[in-house]
């Protein structure tokens, strides 16, 4: 059997991974880099070509616990990119942005890396393009104003830093207000020119406790005219609206995530493991719902007496509900988790009216 052939079939599953890791280690090493190197290739080929961005790849292999595999990413993502003219910027960014790689590891180790790599991106799905990869050309949406996501940003970092929950609480109030009004603006600035689209970008949500967090965005989401899609089975939710609008999520979603950690670990009970994850679980859920009241409030004052944008307001919202439908045409509703801890409960919207909306 040649060396590719091994290749193919334990990555297919028909050799057993040790026993075709061993004929690696003994077969000329020419051969074994070739064919894995060119396997390597077609399978980020396809990733990519398949909507799977640098960063979102990166994060999803990182998350298996091997750093020479992620490491193999950020080579794989920058070869790539340079293979092309004309890359999307925010292809670039996300290169740029990816962890430098660790000394290179021994050949034992690398091989049995790349062989487990290949494995496992092979039972990644393909997925909708939502930066279009080197070598394709899609229309780059405006971002919103860097003055704006500046005030937004320093005031988010004053309500994660601050030790007293009613001075986070105004911080983050403020934030909202902020991201509010731009909206509004961007909404009735763009209610003449046909070329702004709704876009859509995928938000990594990290264990433990995935899917409370993924309601924590939710509840941004909703409160600032987006609508998301969790992906529990890849670990991030997909984030749609205006590109001005979801900025602002993206980063009051994070500030807020901060908060309630802090919160969180500040309030929880000393006892029991099992005690501890019923009331971590209760109060993400509390604190999500508490905060997506309170989100939308100061959105509806924002809102208040401008009669004339809530028709530009319902029509981004159909175009939004649009390309989600596009995107997922076939979509299920979570169950809502269980509340197995009052003390959860009570603690997350306690801690979520202290937290602040920036």
């Amino acid at each position: 059997m040649s060396v590719p052939e091994i290749v193919r079939d334990v990555v297919g599953g028909a050799v057993g991974y040790e026993a075709g890791l061993d004929a690696l280690t003994v077969a000329p090493a020419g051969e074994v880099d070739a064919a894995l190197g060119g396997a390597l290739r077609d399978a980020f080929e396809r990733l990519f070509r398949g909507g799977w961005q640098p960063a979102e790849l990166h994060r999803v292999v990182a998350r298996l616990g091997d750093p020479v595999q992620a490491a193999l990413v950020v080579d794989a993502a920058t070869a790539y990119g340079k293979r092309f003219s004309g890359v999307d910027p925010r292809w670039q960014e996300q290169v740029a942005r990816l962890p430098a790689a660790p000394r290179r590891p021994d050949r034992i180790t690398l091989l049995d890396s790349t062989l487990g790599l290949l494995i496992e991106l092979r039972r990644l799905p393909v997925i909708e393009v939502l930066v279009p990869p080197p070598g394709a050309t899609s229309p780059v949406p405006d971002k919103a104003d860097s003055k704006v996501l500046e005030r937004v940003r320093a005031l988010l970092a004053k309500a994660e830093s601050t030790d007293f929950p009613a001075e986070a609480e105004a911080y983050s109030a403020k934030a909202q207000e902020l991201i509010a009004r731009h909206s509004i603006s961007e909404a009735l600035a763009s209610a003449d020119r046909v070329e702004v689209v709704p876009f859509a970008r995928r938000i990594g949500v990290d264990h433990p406790y995935e899917s409370e967090k993924a309601s924590l965005l939710d509840a941004v989401a909703r409160a600032n005219h987006c609508h998301t899609v969790w992906s529990p089975e890849l670990g991030f939710s997909t984030v749609f609206g205006f590109d001005a609008d979801i900025d602002g999520v993206e980063l009051l979603y994070t500030s807020l995530l901060v908060q309630a950690n802090r919160a969180m670990a500040r309030d929880e009970p000393g006892k029991g493991k099992a005690r501890i994850k019923a009331f971590r679980r209760s109060f993400l859920v509390a604190y999500a719902v508490r905060i997506g009241e309170r989100l939308a409030e100061v959105t509806r004052t924002a809102i208040a007496g401008q009669a004339d944008l809530l028709p530009v307001l319902r029509n981004r919202d159909v175009q939004v509900l649009s390309v989600m439908n596009k995107a997922f045409p076939r979509t299920v509703r979570s169950r809502g988790s269980r509340i197995d801890s009052l003390e959860g409960w009570e603690s997350g919207r306690a801690a979520a009216d202290e937290a602040e909306l920036g």
